[in-house]
């Protein structure tokens, strides 16, 4: 099992990206999948989720302006970040878990996203 995300960057504050993570040797559509973040000297964070059901949930910094989508035929996750702000500054990770528990056991090795103002 492997995530690799990819599409972070600078940007200036008020600017978008969109982060991709492409799953191998297991089918999203089988798990909950994750967009976590951590800045330096912060706990790492959730930041979107998505069921198998295609429900999304978000935290309450993010919600109106990220949009977190998974492709099955392409078996990826997506996370589409408009107005972005400085605070959203942070190593941003997929992952995965199964469905009956809370534990995410996949991680991919994280992009960068920087925002300057």
């Amino acid at each position: 099992v492997q995530l690799v995300e990819s599409g972070g960057g600078s940007v200036q504050a008020g600017g978008s990206l969109r982060l991709s993570c492409a799953a191998s040797g297991y089918t999203v559509s089988n798990y909950y999948m994750g967009w976590f973040r951590q800045a330096p000297g912060k706990e790492r964070e959730g930041v979107a989720s998505i069921g198998a059901a295609g429900s999304p949930t978000y935290t309450g910094s993010v919600k109106g302006r990220f949009t977190i989508s998974r492709d099955y035929s392409k078996n990826a996750l997506y996370l589409q970040m408009n107005s972005l702000k400085p605070e959203d500054t942070a190593m941003y990770y997929c992952a995965a878990r199964y469905p009956w528990s809370d534990e995410y056991v996949y991680w991919g090795q994280g992009t960068q996203v920087t925002v300057s103002s």
